[in-house]
């Protein structure tokens, strides 16, 4: 590698060519401060808050390239006031009521003006016009909070290829604002969240549910019950300062019980059931032919850019519901039946790492006699804060398990949360349906990792041979779905999710602010945990659950019957690309 010498406040230090002045001070632990750099996003050099002094001249750094001899200052009076101007110009046209702000303490802004010692803002005058969207079930818009620095808009574009975001206008009226100016709902967003992961503000969150779930938890009419997803409890520690990757899922149970759900779900039963309909329907295809490759449809965001942007592929899709959705399902009707409750008087309440969920929960098509499966969903965030708010000692609860007989899920289930993870649980039962043997070793390694595309070829002891894709990010998907319309790409099965990393990182994840991201690796922390919490379960193959077993033998029949179909199936829907 070749190497460069540069000066950076005095001091002589070696970096790589190409390394930006930004990277090779923070490699030295000296802090600049920046708000619109997000590493691989966006380099727009735009909020000029990461000014360096290089000879006369005040210089970017986050897009300013190392070069032979440079001497850079980083802590000049010049320096600093050119910052501090930068970030009183921004909090001059900035709705500043931090204290009802859902960022309040993890907002970057608010982090660099305190770092900066800005205690008075100079420049007053008028500020712009903003209008809330509230429209999106799973997004909340106030551009009241934006900063311009255009990281969403890189999330969207760069990152997911959607481009439901964009700059408009010029000058003082400009804005980040959709196609035409309609409201979110009305655009071709996906719901994936992670424009909210890369905002630096308040400006962008989660639609926010949990005062309605508050206000059915005081309903004594409704049995309320509520179910988690795998990811959930891999990032909710650190909500409550754990380090990032901390399983903490039975203080989770702990909590919600707190706060006053009747019965705490594990989703990852319905993770298990989702593999026994979707293997089902995977052997069936391989043997006719038919509607291949196989999409996995568990990824409501991945779901609806199918919609939007390859709705001729529709029929790839999975029939089947997502996890949460299936368990909502069968809370309303088998646990309904078993329990002697109307289901009507049921409210379900899913606990996901992900925004788009919100909007799949709301569906038409997951409904089922006038019910929808799943009534309220909220984000990890969300639920770190209705447990704060009960005044709840997290940290300290001990932990306790799941209610039965939908509270047990196995090892296969847990590890949807992460990339590949819905693809190794499908191999480790398809394997042993077609075989009728049990699997020496159920490690699917191929299928894991961090790569945006790993494709494999995994036989079968009958001799088939299945051509896998595993996708994780909706920018990797595009690609990989491009090359198959031209006929450079085949495949029998594809598991893909909208977010890189699958749903460890989804939109309702805790925000990681853009410093502490370089120095984590927070995916691949918290897909370890989710591998160790595999490891951990007694029962690691979906279709040896022995609650999935009773399941089908009192109620459904077999996979894929008639009223698993009725119950645990659906349809897409075709809409614009604009």
């Amino acid at each position: 590698m070749d190497t460069i010498k540069i000066m950076i406040d005095g001091i002589e230090t070696e970096v790589a060519k190409g390394t930006t002045v930004l990277e090779a001070a923070r490699d030295q632990g000296i802090h600049i401060p920046s708000l619109c750099y997000l590493k691989g996003i966006n380099h727009s050099s735009s909020c000029r808050v990461c000014v360096v002094e290089v000879g006369p001249r005040l210089i970017a750094s986050c897009t300013l390239k190392a070069e032979e001899g440079m001497k850079i200052q980083t802590n000049t009076k010049k320096v600093r006031d050119a910052r501090k101007t930068s970030v009183e110009l921004l909090l001059s046209d900035h709705d500043r009521e931090c204290l009802s702000c859902s960022r309040s303490g993890g907002c970057e802004l608010q982090t660099v003006s305190s770092d900066l010692n800005i205690r008075n803002v100079t420049y007053v005058g008028e500020k712009s016009s903003q209008e809330k969207d509230y429209t999106s079930p799973s997004i909340f818009r106030d551009a009241s909070k934006c900063i311009l620095c255009g990281r969403c808009v890189g999330a969207c574009g760069t990152l997911q290829t959607v481009g439901a975001i964009g700059f408009a206008k010029r000058g003082f009226d400009t804005v980040i604002s959709t196609a035409f100016g309609r409201p979110l709902a009305e655009s071709t967003c996906v719901n994936c969240g992670q424009c909210i992961m890369a905002c630096p503000v308040g400006a962008l969150t989660e639609h926010e549910n949990m005062g309605d779930v508050w206000n059915e938890l005081a309903d004594p009419s409704k049995y309320v019950v509520v179910q988690t997803a795998p990811a959930v409890r891999v990032a909710l520690g650190e909500e409550f300062g754990m380090p990032v990757g901390t399983r903490v899922t039975g203080k989770m149970i702990a909590a919600l019980r707190k706060l006053g759900f009747d019965k705490v779900f594990d989703t990852n039963f319905g993770a298990d059931l989702t593999i026994m309909e979707e293997g089902t329907e995977l052997i069936s295809r391989l043997t006719s032919g038919q509607n291949l490759p196989l999409m996995t449809s568990c990824c409501p965001g991945w779901v609806k850019f199918m919609e939007h942007n390859f709705p001729s592929l529709l029929d790839n899709l999975s029939t089947c519901k997502s996890p949460h959705e299936m368990e909502g399902a069968m809370v309303k009707s088998f646990f309904a039946k078993k329990m002697g409750i109307n289901p009507k008087n049921i409210v379900v309440v899913s606990i996901m790492p992900c925004t788009a969920k919100k909007f799949e929960g709301a569906r038409e098509e997951l409904s089922n006699e006038g019910m929808q499966d799943v009534d309220w969903v909220l984000t990890t965030r969300e639920l770190a804060a209705m447990i704060k708010e009960a005044g709840i000692d997290f940290v300290n609860l001990k932990g306790e398990a799941f209610d039965s007989p939908i509270g047990e899920g196995s090892g296969a289930a847990v590890i949807f949360g992460a990339t590949g993870g819905v693809a190794e649980a499908a191999l480790r039962t398809v394997f042993e349906i077609t075989s009728g043997k049990d699997l020496d070793t159920i490690e699917y390694t191929a299928v894991r990792g961090m790569d945006g595309i790993k494709e494999n070829l995994i036989e079968l002891p009958n001799g088939k041979k299945i051509r896998t894709a595993v996708v994780h990010g909706l920018g990797n998907a595009r690609k990989l779905m491009e090359a198959m319309e031209r006929g450079e790409k085949s495949y029998d099965f594809m598991e893909v999710m909208a977010c890189a990393g699958g749903c460890i990182t989804g939109g309702g994840q805790p925000i990681v602010d853009a410093r502490t991201s370089e120095r984590i690796d927070i995916k691949a922390e918290r897909a370890k945990a989710i591998y160790t919490e595999d490891e951990a379960q007694t029962i690691r193959k979906s279709h040896k659950n022995p609650y999935i077993k009773a399941l089908y033998e009192e109620f459904l029949g077999e996979p894929n019957s008639h009223l698993a179909h009725e119950l645990l199936h659906t349809h897409y829907v075709k809409r614009s690309k604009y």
